[in-house]
């Protein structure tokens, strides 16, 4: 991409699981309306969460139980996918006008472009990240009927890959005519944690999931000899945005008046029962 635009940057820290969502869906409203240059986001989440797909059902899939003796938070995605524990790891959002002169017109065309960022910060921490792409029918068929739970446990166009493994969970969502990327890139993985919040037809079938889970998908620092700390991590996939998008970010902080209207947001959706478990 040859942009060379300013786009903006916001670093919110750790929020709630309700607050992160309503944020994301807010730019995208506010980018829709003409308010706000294209925008990253970068975020964490405090309580650590559990968030599911716009399309899951929780009562089927989702183990409530250990999600609660966990202490985890819990939310519904205004975006596809499945269910991801972001705990230890550097979440980011992207939100762009489908109409911009870089954005091809496919979800995913469009998904590659934007990810041509986490690539760049991957390669910025020293891993050889690559774009995987399904080859043959049955790879390509495997994605149309995704039978797993767990988002990082079928490959999916243009995933990120290090050595054969999924190194980044993403998922993307039009409205408005914006597009709203997120996703995860995960520094540490609790493998028996993450597992232990979905439901499972037997142990058999858990057991040989987690197994196979473990060929592919991996966290950042089990690749790297000397961990990443989040600092670092933020520095190097800003930097990854700004020379894989070849843009330039500029820091920004929300107005309070921006501020209310997120957690009017958060209150009227993201903290409802009837969007976090509906039918």
């Amino acid at each position: 991409m040859d942009m060379n635009e300013t786009w903006r940057f916001i670093d919110s820290g750790n929020c709630s699981p309700a607050y992160n969502m309503a944020l994301d869906e807010a730019l995208l409203e506010w980018h829709s309306k003409g308010k706000i240059p294209p925008t990253i986001r970068f975020y964490g989440w405090d309580p650590a969460t559990l968030s599911i797909g716009y399309f899951q059902k929780v009562e089927k899939e989702v183990n409530m139980e250990a999600v609660k003796q966990y202490g985890l938070g819990f939310v519904r995605r205004p975006t596809g996918g499945r269910g991801v524990l972001h705990d230890q790891e550097l979440t980011y959002s992207v939100v762009v006008s489908e109409k911009h002169p870089a954005m091809p017109a496919t979800v995913t065309e469009a998904y590659r472009v934007i990810s041509e960022g986490i690539l760049e910060g991957f390669k910025k921490v020293g891993l050889d990240a690559y774009f995987a792409v399904p080859r043959t029918d049955e790879e390509k068929n495997a994605l149309k009927n995704p039978r797993s739970a767990v988002c990082f446990d079928a490959p999916s166009w243009y995933e990120l890959v290090v050595e054969g493994r999924k190194v980044a969970g993403s998922a993307q969502t039009r409205q408005k005519g914006v597009i709203l990327q997120h996703g995860s890139i995960i520094l540490d993985i609790d493998e028996d944690k993450l597992f232990d919040l979905f439901n499972y037809p037997s142990d058999r079938v858990r057991e040989r999931m987690q197994r196979n889970f473990k060929n592919k998908a991996v966290a950042i620092n089990a690749l790297r000899e000397t961990p990443l700390t989040m600092d670092e991590a933020k520095q190097a996939f800003h930097y990854g945005f700004e020379k894989g998008l070849n843009i330039t970010l500029e820091p920004y902080t929300l107005t309070a008046e921006e501020d209310a209207e997120v957690w009017e947001i958060a209150k009227t959706r993201y903290e409802q029962d009837s969007w976090n478990y509906r039918k």
